[in-house]
């Protein structure tokens, strides 16, 4: 089977991304593994695939695979498949599409690509500071930034503790910058290691600072690979509803591939 591809990057977070519409490509956990291998395979973070919509609501529906063959909601995969689906002319500048947690909204302005995230009427608080919040995939959250030889190892430590069992959670360092702007580093579940950026993540990161400092309702968040914004509206204190990821998506190449 010979597959056409094209390869993008939200801030450095790398996906392979797939017109599927006329449904010719349903592919194993061994294939999407092998797709995303950076040593045998084409190599990123995540595989999408676009398909026709399931919904009379939505322009296309994105099926998204972390490296591991399993399937999550992803924020940057997000607006990357809405850049790819804009080429196609699938989409405008605006428009709604179906993943893995649901309708989302997106749009296109200038170099930046929005997309909607779910909700969040919860923010789990522990007792050493750390958070934990679900954004669409969960989010374990730390303030305590790690040390370059440590970075690993607390990151394992937290993506397999008991309280995560059986799935596990990816893993956010954060740290303040400024009053309104946080850096992060990620280590996500699924790709098992420390991406560029991750949607996500970078939003659970964001709403857990917003937490902290009552009166944003905007925070900028350097990622390794670039950096995005998060946007919201306080309904609560750990009540957060129409959130908007937002960033750079770049086309990096395309090619075809034989599977």
């Amino acid at each position: 089977m010979n597959i056409s591809f094209s390869k993008y990057h939200g801030a450095g977070n790398d996906f392979i991304v797939i017109d599927n519409r006329t449904e010719r490509y349903v592919l194993s956990p061994s294939q999407v593994q092998f797709l995303c291998d950076r040593h045998f395979g084409i190599g990123s973070d995540g595989l999408i695939l676009i398909e026709n919509p399931s919904k009379a609501e939505v322009a296309f529906d994105m099926v998204f695979y972390n490296p591991d063959g399993s399937q999550s909601l992803c924020g940057n995969g997000s607006r990357c498949a809405v850049s790819f689906a804009h080429s196609l002319g699938i989409i405008g500048n605006n428009a709604h599409f179906l993943a893995y947690d649901g309708v989302h909204t997106s749009g296109i302005s200038e170099e930046s690509i929005y997309v909607s995230m779910k909700e969040v009427q919860e923010i789990v608080e522990y007792q050493n500071g750390d958070y934990f919040i679900n954004t669409g995939s969960p989010h374990h959250i730390c303030y305590q930034w790690p040390q370059e030889d440590e970075f690993l190892e607390r990151s394992m430590l937290i993506r397999h503790s008991e309280i995560y069992e059986p799935s596990g959670t990816n893993v956010n360092f954060v740290r303040e910058i400024d009053a309104q702007t946080i850096e992060i580093r990620t280590f996500e579940r699924g790709v098992e290691a420390e991406t560029l950026a991750c949607g996500t993540g970078v939003t659970a990161a964001a709403l857990s600072f917003a937490y902290r400092k009552q009166e944003l309702n905007e925070v900028n968040v350097l990622a390794k690979g670039g950096s995005l914004k998060v946007r919201f509206v306080r309904k609560g204190p750990k009540y957060f509803s129409d959130i908007i990821l937002s960033g750079p998506a770049k086309f990096v190449f395309s090619g075809q591939i034989e599977l």
